[in-house]
């Protein structure tokens, strides 16, 4: 069984910056792809960015290129994103999530993933 839980959301004001950090188990996390989708109230789960295994490569979405950084460090077995110059279009449930397929390298599709954490509330004001 995969276990994905998402950490450190919060309130803070646009300009702002919070860190996300998902704590996976159950699975050899570095021989998988790991990536960070959102969802907004009333909208669809949104993609955000993805880093490859065991990390060498990254895709963000462009309304986040530039502010934020996916990363993660694989003797942890924890997926991080940073999230600069934070804008009140940021406000959603932050989720990270794991692929099925071992094989997938920056998969951003998020039919792509099977395994999902509970999610952590982002919420930026103005």
């Amino acid at each position: 069984q995969v276990q994905l839980v998402e950490s450190g959301g919060g309130l803070v004001q646009a300009g702002g910056s919070l860190r996300l950090s998902c704590a996976a188990s159950g699975r050899t996390f570095s021989s998988y792809a790991m990536g960070w989708f959102r969802q907004a109230p009333g909208k669809e789960r949104e993609f955000v960015a993805v880093i490859s295994k065991p990390g060498g490569s990254t895709y963000y979405t462009d309304s986040v290129k530039g502010r934020f950084t996916i990363s993660r460090d694989n003797a942890k077995n924890t997926l991080y994103l940073q999230m600069n110059s934070l804008k009140p279009e940021d406000t959603a449930v932050y989720y990270c999530a794991s692929p099925g397929d071992s094989s997938a390298w920056l998969p951003s599709g998020y039919d792509e993933y099977d395994y999902w954490g509970q999610g952590t509330q982002v919420t930026v004001s103005s």
